[in-house]
């Protein structure tokens, strides 16, 4: 059975108005919402002929036809259209996302959240893994007599603040010392390599308490390279599920806050993506859990290297091409925020 234009007419309406309406939609519906020049009848064979297609499927409890995967997956690589961001739309993503930019994660925490305000889904945003990322900077700052903040700043941007108790006396021209030749020796140096070849330099010092400084500060200070070195995963929203009508069965809900609990197996699943748009509908994604969601991700980038992720995930029924057009745009402008970040420090 042929696909023809007129049947594209017909099923591009339906997913048009089951997106926005979550009703089943029928011939009748569609000749009074839609232009498509053909009558209700004839609009019935067509839904029937989509129907033995696998492009629709029929609800046991309603008249009304809803699209299947198949359908949406037509829809986002042949039908949908390319959705314009208004000015007003884009102000509010570029300022939401700028008005809060602190710490690396902190940034991506907040544009976690600000995808998730304006779809009105559950967002989650992946940090890349830094196993390519280098050491560029390292500082101690003194905050009193037995706490120092050991603050290390990667290539990628990524910044860690670690309060270390101190057992030995310090003065903070020692301390300015010690991270002036920490970043000496580590500068340029991969945070994978100096963990592996455990890189512990000893700072020639005329300081008589610098060798005890060291014997404090180095552990920890490879301890908080490891931790750069995990990758990351920020969620958010995860009540907007129960403003969605697929959810107001609580078995269902309760289904989909489980999955997403498994926090280790969502984040092996988004690393295993690749980069760019990517919209797996349904079925296609490969864990069973997931066979009634849509996982939509988008890549962010930092100095044009490090690569993480960010997100929805929620019911097949969602608007593609808003959501697309939204991430896309929210990437641009992370990859510019983190841009910013590396110029001004």
């Amino acid at each position: 059975m042929e696909l023809t234009e007129r049947k594209l007419k017909i099923l591009q309406a339906i997913i048009t108005d089951y997106v926005t309406s979550a009703e089943p939609v029928g011939s009748r519906t569609l000749s009074k919402k839609f232009d498509l020049g053909i009558s209700p009848a004839t609009i019935r064979n067509e839904m029937s002929d989509l129907e033995d297609m696998g492009y629709l499927t029929h609800p046991h409890t309603s008249a009304g036809r809803v699209p299947s995967d198949k359908a949406y997956r037509l829809y986002v690589n042949n039908l949908m259209e390319k959705h314009e961001l208004s000015q007003r739309e884009k102000n509010i993503i570029a300022e939401k996302l700028r008005s809060d930019v602190q710490e690396f994660d902190e940034t991506i925490k907040h544009a976690a959240r600000i995808l998730s305000e304006i779809t009105n889904l559950t967002s989650f945003a992946l940090t890349p893994s830094q196993s390519e990322d280098t050491v560029r900077f390292v500082n101690l700052l003194p905050v009193d007599q037995s706490t120092v903040v050991l603050m290390i700043v990667a290539e990628s941007g990524k910044i860690s603040n670690t309060a270390l108790r101190i057992r030995v006396p310090y003065t903070e021209e020692g301390l300015q010392l010690l991270a002036k030749n920490m970043t000496y020796t580590y500068n340029g140096k991969k945070i994978s390599d100096v963990l592996t070849n455990r890189m512990i330099s000893h700072f020639e010092s005329d300081i008589e308490a610098m060798s005890k400084l060291q014997e404090d500060i180095m552990p920890n200070f490879m301890k908080t390279l490891e931790d750069m070195l995990n990758v990351n995963l920020y969620m958010d929203g995860l009540t907007n599920i129960f403003d969605i009508p697929e959810y107001n069965d609580l078995e269902k809900a309760k289904n989909f806050l489980t999955m997403l609990d498994k926090k280790e197996d969502l984040t092996r699943k988004l690393l295993e993506r690749e980069d760019g748009v990517i919209v797996t509908i349904g079925g296609e994604n490969a864990d069973d859990s997931m066979n009634d969601c849509s996982l939509i991700t988008a890549t962010y980038h930092i100095d044009g290297k490090m690569v993480g992720k960010i997100g929805v995930i929620g019911p097949t029924r969602m608007k593609y091409d808003e959501i697309t057009s939204i991430m896309e745009y929210l990437t641009e402008n992370l990859n510019e925020t983190f841009q910013l970040e590396c110029k001004d420090e």
